[in-house]
């Protein structure tokens, strides 16, 4: 899979081959509890990718190009305020994505997906702008924890670094989790029940809301819970 995989391939390997689709991972630069990688949004949406791009190809002889993840993510208020918690602004998203589109463009490519890992992360209007000016490329977004509903696969619900991500991450790569620092990943709601039944919107004091940077509880997960959803979101994408 590595002429797959444009992190650890070479032109050499890569300059004969035509591709079909080039698929982009996009995460973000941010604690995730106490007890998973900082990048795991750009982690499991290019292990996703990858896996969405072997299938691609065994099953339909669809060539796919695996772009490095994008470690650029938006962030709410009280997360900049954590240690190396980076904060991109829409403005520098879309300055990146303009980049890429045109690089591709310029080269022959004319269909790319994003593999969006990261919950603030939102490419709808840059896309928008992006398909008036390049009216041929085809460009899609999917965000790969949304593909499938996790009711069936996971006991807890999962927002931020609880049960989903944490099971997802055992199954792809289990050593990198420190589970033995893991906090609860206990969260308040909003004091007005209008924002928590989503009638509007604000973004969250994350400070305020978790003490732990976690909301949801990781403490059931597991690899083979994991590897049961991925499968399937791989299958679906």
């Amino acid at each position: 899979m590595e002429n797959s995989d444009l992190a650890i391939s070479c032109y050499g390997k890569v300059k004969n081959i035509t591709y079909d689709l080039v698929l982009l991972p996009w995460g973000a630069t941010e604690p995730h509890n106490q007890h998973l990688p900082y990048g795991t949004d750009c982690i499991l949406s290019h292990a996703i990718a990858l896996d969405a791009a072997r299938q691609a190809n065994e099953q339909h002889q669809v060539n796919c190009m695996v772009l490095p993840p994008v470690f650029m993510g938006a962030q709410n208020p009280g997360q900049r305020e954590l240690t190396f918690c980076i904060h991109s602004r829409y403005e520098t998203q879309k300055a990146i994505l303009t980049d890429i589109v045109a690089s591709l463009h310029h080269q022959g490519i004319r269909k790319m997906v994003i593999i969006n890992g990261h919950g603030g992360n939102n490419f709808k209007n840059m896309i928008r702008d992006l398909v008036v000016d390049y009216p041929d490329f085809l460009l899609f977004t999917t965000e790969w924890f949304t593909i499938v509903p996790p009711a069936n696969y996971f006991e807890e619900k999962d927002d931020h670094a609880g049960e989903l991500e944490t099971s997802v991450m055992l199954y792809y790569h289990p050593e990198w989790v420190e589970m033995e620092m893991a906090g609860t990943g206990e969260s308040k709601p909003f004091a007005l029940s209008s924002l928590n039944d989503k009638i509007a919107w604000t973004p969250r004091n994350w400070l305020r809301v978790s003490q732990d940077t976690g909301i949801g509880n990781p403490m059931k997960a597991t690899a083979e819970k994991g590897k049961r959803y991925a499968a399937e979101v791989t299958r679906r994408l």
